[in-house]
């Protein structure tokens, strides 16, 4: 059963890898987490912006740090040296099938010598799902942009490791659900620890003047 699947994430890999070759360079840059440092100071930037307690700060900075560790240490110190799954890129067997990116050295790209699973799947899942998970319900319509514009970045990333040819599929689906469950768990913890702190000035604002109209209806109709 299990040499079957792998037969079929071999296939899928190999049909992927190679469909599209001139995407090379854009995947490449896809994958690289520094291109994303402007999405990140973004997602701090509007953190900050949205919580303006100091104890939810706190909370939800910490919790997306313990997200991040999380998802990295259990892909990449745990399951990748227990599970030993050698990549494609490093398969003798596979050495004139697989596509690899040609680095600016001349040097092919090949990451380390295990994928099982797929640390930028976890990581980049873990964070859209913590962050996404909590600006739904906080601000609105905006949350929802917020949580499916990450989760599908998270999507594009994993895709882009199986492009470049050093992950198979497999190691990448179950580095998403792995980062999906880790950021799931924290945020829920975070939640119950935020409790009923108001999101944001201009909610709170709002609360205390349906409160103070509700109030003065029901002593209307008391007199």
């Amino acid at each position: 059963m299990i040499d079957w699947l792998s037969k079929i994430d071999e296939a899928i890999f190999l049909a992927i890898n190679g469909a599209w070759p001139s995407g090379d360079t854009l995947m490449w840059w896809v994958s690289n987490p520094l291109t994303w440092i402007p999405l990140y100071v973004l997602i701090i930037a509007s953190i900050w912006k949205v919580f303006k307690s100091s104890r939810s700060r706190i909370l939800i900075f910490s919790g997306l740090v313990i997200t991040v560790g999380l998802a990295d240490v259990i892909s990449a110190r745990v399951l990748k040296p227990t599970a030993a799954r050698i990549r494609p890129s490093h398969r003798v067997d596979l050495v004139d099938e697989v596509s690899l990116y040609s680095q600016s050295d001349g040097t092919k790209y090949r990451g380390g010598e295990f994928g099982f699973v797929s640390s930028h799947a976890a990581n980049h899942m873990a964070v859209a799902v913590f962050v996404g998970g909590l600006f739904i319900g906080t601000t609105g319509s905006a949350g929802v942009f917020w949580f499916w514009g990450l989760v599908i970045w998270a999507l594009v990333i994993g895709y882009s490791r199986v492009h470049l040819g050093v992950h198979f599929p497999g190691d990448v689906v179950f580095g998403w659900l792995l980062g999906g469950i880790i950021g799931a768990v924290v945020l829920k913890i975070v939640r119950h620890r935020i409790g009923n702190i108001p999101y944001n000035s201009t909610n709170n604002l709002l609360k205390k003047k349906n409160d103070t109209l509700d109030e003065l209806t029901t002593n209307s109709k008391s007199q």
